[in-house]
């Protein structure tokens, strides 16, 4: 295995690290091409093209529309059929998952001024919501527990799964989060359905979830019809280390990001070339262990690396210019570092907190941004999920006060109707 060792007193480093963490987005124009094809069909014949792709991709032959709907028992089945250990565990998630997001619902609030005007804030869920869960070699029911229940806590009316060949535990997972529609069908056709409404398949208001590069490219296409959570980059994870965490621990939390795909991206921060050292020797000794070694290997080859760090500061400093989507810090005072970062999808604080917790039953919600864009962005939440609306009531007293200002800055902006509107009520 290949892995890069960098130090930052290295002449070079900063334009090293920014090779590194540097993700190329660059969209291909074949796939663009594919998915717009497909959505600008889907708008316009409907059910029709929606099956046809169904047959073509997902080779499910279905006679309807109808037919590709799972019915509300076979999701309940899927529930009570689990073994006992696995459907406690999805039920503990679910409640651990529900409990986390159940606080950070918004309220609607106002205020009344001194003359009678009535400002304030109305928020209201988003009505329909579509979830897009990936299906066929694997089953994701973190990925439902995820996105579904967060809109659930925030009121969201109706909530359609769309899942080609979904798993019996993506289907237990579903009824357990309260999923409204079960629709076994995927890909950029599955988006265009819920983006622009079929004979069978209602128009959504936001359509959530993870896919392939056909269906990131068929959200990007339907933004603005219809919000979309985030066009999601290559999972991330960056570890600040003391030298204080066992190395065979550091090195499995490397592989948890790396595994997932080849382009995946694994970084470990510390200060000490000892703890470096071992870090790396328990990676060499640990990864001829893991099913998806071959995986891992091209990750870490491709876009890992071990970095030596002057200080603990440093290596903060570092970490919030790389903005990641995971951050550990697996070190003696967590609490000592965490004022020093600002930008990071979710910290993990201390060595026993694995971010694999995360990814399954911690609580906060494993949708993150990644490739730097937790500068500016946020994990998704059930405020994704809801709606501000302002509430304007202006008294009569009000209407002469705030109206003069409204027509002096209407009459400077060159808006004689804006200015006159505003006159008619005090004049």
């Amino acid at each position: 295995m290949k892995l890069r060792r960098l130090r930052t007193e290295d002449a070079g480093f900063d334009a090293a690290l920014a090779a590194l963490t540097r993700y190329d987005a660059a969209q291909d124009d074949a796939v663009e091409a594919t998915a717009r094809a497909i959505v600008a069909d889907v708008r316009k014949r409907g059910d029709a093209a929606v099956l046809q792709y169904t047959r073509k991709f997902d080779r499910i032959e279905a006679p309807s529309m109808q037919a590709l709907e799972v019915p509300r028992a076979r999701m309940d089945a899927a529930l009570a059929g689990l073994p006992a250990a696995q459907a406690a565990a999805l039920r503990e998630a679910a409640a651990r998952v529900r409990s986390f997001h159940e606080r950070q619902r918004s309220q609607s609030w106002e205020y009344t001024e001194a003359d009678g005007t009535r400002l304030g804030q109305r928020v209201t869920p988003v009505e329909k919501v579509g979830v897009y869960v990936p299906g066929g070699k694997a089953a994701y029911p973190s990925t439902v527990l995820m996105n579904v229940l967060p809109a659930k806590v925030a009121g969201v009316n109706l909530v359609i799964m769309v899942s080609p060949n979904a798993e019996p535990l993506v289907l237990a997972a579903a009824a357990l989060a309260g999923v409204d529609r079960v629709i076994a069908i995927g890909g950029a056709q599955a988006v265009a359905a819920l983006a622009y409404g079929t004979e069978s398949v209602p128009r959504v208001d936001k359509i959530v979830g993870p896919g392939n590069a056909y269906v990131a490219a068929a959200k990007r296409q339907v933004f603005g019809q219809v919000g979309i959570d985030m066009i999601a980059g290559p999972s991330e994870i960056l570890v600040i280390g003391d030298g204080t965490t066992p190395a065979d621990w550091i090195a499995m939390d490397l592989f948890s990001q790396a595994e997932h795909d080849e382009i995946a991206q694994s970084i470990l921060l510390s200060p000490s070339a000892v703890y470096l050292d071992a870090v790396e020797a328990s990676m060499v000794k640990l990864l001829p262990t893991l099913p998806r070694r071959k995986v891992i290997e091209a990750s870490l080859s491709a876009r890992g690396a071990l970095i030596q760090t002057r200080s603990l500061d440093e290596a903060c400093a570092i970490a919030d210019r790389i903005a990641p989507e995971h951050l550990e810090l697996s070190v003696e005072d967590p609490e000592a570092l965490l004022p020093k970062l600002r930008h990071a999808g979710a910290i993990f604080l201390g060595r026993w907190s694995s971010e694999a917790i995360g990814d399954y039953c911690a609580g906060p919600n494993h949708v993150l941004p990644t490739s730097g864009t937790a500068r500016f962005s946020s994990p998704l939440g059930v405020y994704d999920f809801q709606k501000r609306t302002s509430i304007v009531g202006v008294s009569q007293g009000g209407a002469g006060t705030l109206g003069r200002l409204a027509a002096t800055l209407a009459e400077g902006e060159g808006l004689q109707a804006h200015a006159r509107a505003a006159e008619m009520r005090f004049k």
